[in-house]
Parts: C-alpha cells; structure tokens; sequence
C-alpha cells in the first residue's frame, strides 16, 4: 500500500517528462537559462510578460519540469510571470549536488532571495510544493518585504515520528518497481539511489538536531496574504500539518481537495490554476 501511494507521487515526474510529445515545435518550447549564483549555476526558466512575478519551488529532487508543467502551460502570461527553478544541487542545477545537513531548507530559501535579487526582481508572491513549500515559508517569514504572497501545498513545518518512519520505508530505491525508479533516473542516473538517500538522511539529521523543527518557530513571522492548500488522502503528508500552518499562519485561507493525494497541482491543474490566480490577484 506504501509503494502504490509513492507510485501516484512519482507519476508527477512522468507528466512532466511528457512535455516534447504534446506537438509542440521546438521552437515553442520555453528557453531555460542558467545564472551564476555563489558556487551552482542555477537552471531556471521564465514565461509571461504579466507584471505579477512567481517564483515556483519544487519539491524534493524536483525539477522544472517534473513539477510545474501545468501551471507554465496554464496560468495568465498576460497577467503573470513565471519563474520556476531547478533548485541548488537538483536537476539541471548540478554540480555540486546539495549538501543535505539540519539547514537544508534554510540554505534553499536564502538561495532563493539571492537568485532573485540577481534577477532584479525585487517583489514576487511563491508557489510552493512540498519541500519547495516548506522553503517557501522560510523565505516568505524572512524576506517579508519581498514577498507578496505564499501558495503552498503538501508542506509541513515540523517533523513528526510517523513522518520520519514514512521517510526511511522508502530510503532503498532498489525496493521500487522499475517504473517508480525511472523516472528519477532519467534526471539522475545511477546516482539516484544515493542521492534519495542523502535526501532522507538528511531529513533523520534535522529531526535529531532541531527535534523535528523545520520553521514552526517562524511562521508568526509570514506576513503576507497566504493560502494553503491541501489533498485530504495525501499519502506523504499528515493532516495535521495543513491544520497547523493554517492555525499558526495568521490570516491565512485553507483549501481541502477531498479525494486530492499529494500532487494535486497535477491531478486537478484546471481547478488549482484557477484557484491560484484568483487568489494571487485578490
């Protein structure tokens, strides 16, 4: 039951990998680019002409397009513009690969306030997915001047017990069927298995040096419009962790997807795409 659920997760990977067969021209393709920031040349891609900027966060050992190929197709380039990065040490982002220490997170979130000064771009709103999100509250309790609004979805600020159980059930990929593991292996070859289980280790390091403690302590501090999203079968988040962001974040809006699982910016695009934009231009 473990694995059919991580199985509806990392078919996430397999939408996104599917862009090139939708007849599209080569030419039509969004152009990524790379820019230098500190010791990674940070892969990134921007579209839309709009003059709201969104900075979009995958999840863990996400991508561009692994992770947000719904909402670059479908959210308002008129009224928007994307920015959706490989994150430091993830696809095309590497070398280095990340260094997954207790501050993980952390690092990604001034990372992330660093590439965008380098963008000049000074004010943007943050779509968050996951890990992506739980950097997305860091960087929105820590840059509160730069960022206008938060999405996030399938995140948590704490580590519970269970969630760390989850994570070690999963840490040997060679315990995956072959069509969970490819789709990671078109991105990280033969070093996938290792670096999922940096991945995992480093989530067991945080637990045991900051007593499961991701930003719990700073969500006070995120003060621009939020709104969290959540499915309400996802087989990799704890209910309660949608229930405590939307009690800890003062002023924030909740939304449940009652039969959504973990991905559900992929499962239900229309509806989230609409639900996102609206919110972002309340």
């Amino acid at each position: 039951m473990l694995l059919k659920s991580i199985r509806t997760v990392l078919t996430k990977i397999n939408y996104g990998n599917s862009f090139m067969c939708k007849g599209l021209s080569t030419s039509a393709v969004p152009k990524e680019e790379k820019i230098k920031i500190r010791d990674y040349n940070i892969n990134y891609l921007k579209v839309g002409n709009g003059p709201h900027n969104v900075l979009c966060l995958p999840g863990a050992l996400g991508t561009i397009w692994t992770d947000f190929q719904p909402q670059v197709e479908g959210f308002d380039r008129e009224k928007f513009t994307l920015i959706v990065w490989d994150p430091p040490g993830y696809g095309k982002s590497r070398p280095p690969d990340k260094k997954f220490n207790e501050n993980f997170y952390e690092i990604d979130a001034d990372y992330a306030a660093e590439f965008m000064k380098e963008l000049q771009i000074p004010k943007y709103s943050l779509l968050g997915w996951s890990d992506g999100g739980n950097t997305g509250m860091i960087l929105a309790a820590k840059h509160q001047a730069a960022v206008q609004k938060l999405v996030v979805w399938g995140s948590n600020s704490f580590i519970l017990p269970n969630d760390l159980d989850l994570c070690k059930s999963v840490k040997d990929v060679s315990k995956w069927s072959k069509k969970m593991r490819e789709p990671m292996e078109q991105i990280y070859g033969d070093h996938f298995p290792q670096y999922w289980a940096d991945w995992t280790d480093g989530l067991i390091i945080l637990y045991e040096a900051k007593d499961g403690n991701i930003c719990s302590d700073i969500l006070k501090d995120i003060k621009c419009p939020t709104l969290i999203l959540y499915g309400e079968k996802d087989p990799m988040v704890d209910p309660v962790h949608a229930s405590h962001l939307h009690t800890h974040i003062q002023g924030s809006r909740l939304h449940l997807y009652p039969e959504g699982k973990h991905n559900i910016h992929l499962k239900y695009a229309a509806d989230f795409n609409k639900r996102v934009q609206e919110f972002l231009l309340q």
